[in-house]
């Protein structure tokens, strides 16, 4: 028998897909490209680091982590010579807005209504202590419209869980490019995952030989029984670093949640075009 998955990891398998929309869409492309960005790494990278304002290179590198900092050299800091970071605010919201109008209309918009002012609620509970891009992206202005509003709730308890991430993989000892490779030895797909993420064929190379040097790799690349503890153990830092938002909730308050929110992360999640993360489907209530 499977062990329970934590609420918080549970949770965020379903909001997961609703922040994706903002970069796996056409409308979020389309958002990016009339504002002279293009739909892919520079509307990316644009999305992701316009709450820090116009920050050149190696912070993000540093924010983002898994990352090849040459990928992410290559758009910054000359997306900001195409676009401020105010614009590259206000594509993200009008794209991810668009695309969830779409996604969601057969949805009621009660159900929306209800998950959109439960993670709002949860998002004002975050301590953002040490969570730079969480912070960043809750201090913005709460948007006024529905899709919006959902969105950025989403993203700000999103970005929240993966500056925990980033925590415990740099905790455990893991780089940028190792932290990658050991989820592609896992669960993920390498030749999904490695392109998207910038790492050059000889760079995954040494990030898995020191894995093996550490034991949590075998030589033919398949993950250890040590591996697969040290694995859990950075799972579960992150689920705990995640899970003060979700803890002493009144009686059936993450039920109704999830409820509402199944639906919702289902329909994004069947529409997402690529799934680096190998998140598993979602599947919506009958």
């Amino acid at each position: 028998m499977s062990a329970p998955v934590h609420p918080a990891r549970a949770l965020w398998r379903l909001f997961e897909p609703v922040h994706a929309v903002a970069f796996l869409q056409p409308e979020s492309r389309a958002s990016f490209e009339a504002i002279g960005l293009d739909g892919g790494w520079l509307g990316y990278f644009a999305g992701r680091c316009a709450p820090l304002g116009p920050v050149d290179a190696p912070p993000a590198v540093a924010a983002l982590f898994s990352f090849a900092p040459a990928r992410v050299e290559q758009a910054l800091p000359e997306v900001w010579t195409r676009a401020s970071p105010e614009q590259a605010l206000a594509a993200r919201a009008e794209g991810a807005a668009a695309a969830l109008a779409r996604l969601l209309a057969p949805v009621d918009r009660e159900p929306v209504e209800r998950a959109t002012e439960a993670l709002e609620q949860a998002a004002a509970r975050l301590d953002c202590g040490g969570r730079v891009l969480a912070a960043a992206n809750a201090a913005l202005p709460r948007p006024t419209g529905l899709f919006e509003r959902l969105w950025q709730a989403a993203t700000v308890l999103r970005e929240h869980r993966g500056d925990g991430h980033v925590a415990a993989l740099v905790a455990a000892g893991l780089d940028g490019c190792e932290a990658p490779v050991l989820h592609c030895a896992l669960e993920a797909s390498r030749e999904v995952l490695q392109p998207l993420r910038g790492w050059t064929d000889e760079e995954w190379a040494a990030a898995a030989g020191r894995l093996v040097e550490r034991g949590w790799l075998t030589p033919a690349g398949t993950v250890t029984e040590l591996g697969r503890i040290r694995h859990q153990a950075l799972e579960a830092a992150t689920d705990l670093a995640a899970g003060r938002a979700w803890e002493d909730r009144p009686d059936g308050e993450l039920d109704r949640l999830t409820d509402a929110l199944t639906p919702i992360a289902a329909l994004c999640r069947e529409q997402m075009p690529i799934n680096p993360l190998a998140m598993p489907p979602v599947t919506a209530p009958r």
